[in-house]
C-alpha cells in the first residue's frame, strides 16, 4: 500500500519542445507522449524529444491496438522506458514488451460496475495498472470515475490514476492515497489546449499531491 509514500506524477500528452522542458523544470517522475493518431494530442508521425530533456524523468509512450514492432521501433528511437498500452491489446503481446525490458502500463477504462476480474489476466504481464474515465475517445475526456470503485480491486499490482485530475479535485484522494496507488496520470484537467499543459495547474496539482492533509473525505 501506498500509506506514508510519495505519490509520483505523470504529465501525459505533450508535443511542444518548449512546454515539455518547461514542465520537466517540475521534476515530475514521468512525461508520456501519445502515439495515437487520432488523438488530438498526437504527437505526429516525425516527433522528437528535446535534446536537453533530462533522462532522470522517465519517458512513456501511450500506444493504442499498435503492433509491437512499431512500438519496441519507437521505444527505441526515443529510449522510452515504458509502455502504455490504451487499447484492446492482448496479455501475449504486453508480455512480449515486458519479456523486451521495456515496463509496461496496461489501461483500464473503469465505470461503476466495473469487474477487476478483468485485470487479472495481465498481472504477470505488466508493472503497472492505469485506471481510467471510460468515456468516448482512449482517454483525455476530461472526468473522473467514481473512485470508490477502487475498494473493489485487490490492490496487488500498483497503480495510475487517470481520468480528469485537476488542481480542482487533487485535493480529494482520500482514502485513495492508502491503496496501492503509484502516480497520478495528469493530461486533460492540467491543460490551456490539447497538448499544451499550465504550468500553475500542474504545479497546484503537486503541491496536493505531496500534501497528507488533503482534507479529503473518505471513500467508505
Amino acid at each position: 500500500m501506498n500509506s506514508g509514500k510519495d505519490i509520483a506524477i505523470k504529465i501525459c500528452g505533450m508535443r511542444d519542445h518548449e512546454n515539455i522542458l518547461q514542465v520537466a523544470s517540475l521534476d515530475p517522475q514521468y512525461l508520456g507522449f501519445i502515439f495515437y493518431p487520432d488523438s488530438p494530442r498526437f504527437v505526429g508521425n516525425d516527433f522528437t524529444l528535446p535534446r536537453s530533456l533530462p533522462f532522470s524523468i522517465k519517458r512513456v509512450g501511450v500506444f493504442v491496438n499498435e503492433s509491437n514492432s512499431v512500438i519496441m521501433a519507437k521505444a527505441k528511437s526515443l529510449s522510452l522506458e515504458l509502455i502504455q498500452l490504451h487499447g484492446d491489446e492482448s496479455v501475449e503481446q504486453s508480455e512480449e514488451l515486458k519479456s523486451s525490458g521495456l515496463n509496461v502500463i496496461k489501461v483500464f477504462s473503469v465505470w461503476d460496475d466495473f469487474n477487476f476480474d478483468l485485470t487479472k489476466p495481465f498481472k504477470k504481464a505488466v508493472d503497472f495498472f492505469l485506471f481510467d474515465t471510460r468515456g468516448k475517445f482512449y482517454g483525455g475526456n476530461a472526468q473522473t470515475f467514481n473512485w470508490s470503485v477502487l475498494n473493489k480491486y485487490d490492490q496487488e499490482i500498483p497503480f495510475f490514476l487517470s481520468g480528469g485530475l485537476s488542481p480542482e479535485n487533487a485535493g480529494e484522494l482520500g482514502d485513495i492515497r492508502s491503496m496501492n496507488l503509484h502516480a497520478l496520470d495528469l493530461n486533460s484537467g492540467v491543460e490551456l489546449s490539447p497538448a499544451l499543459k499550465s504550468i500553475d495547474k500542474i504545479k497546484s496539482v503537486m503541491k496536493q499531491a505531496a500534501s497528507d492533509e488533503s482534507g479529503a473525505t473518505s471513500l467508505e
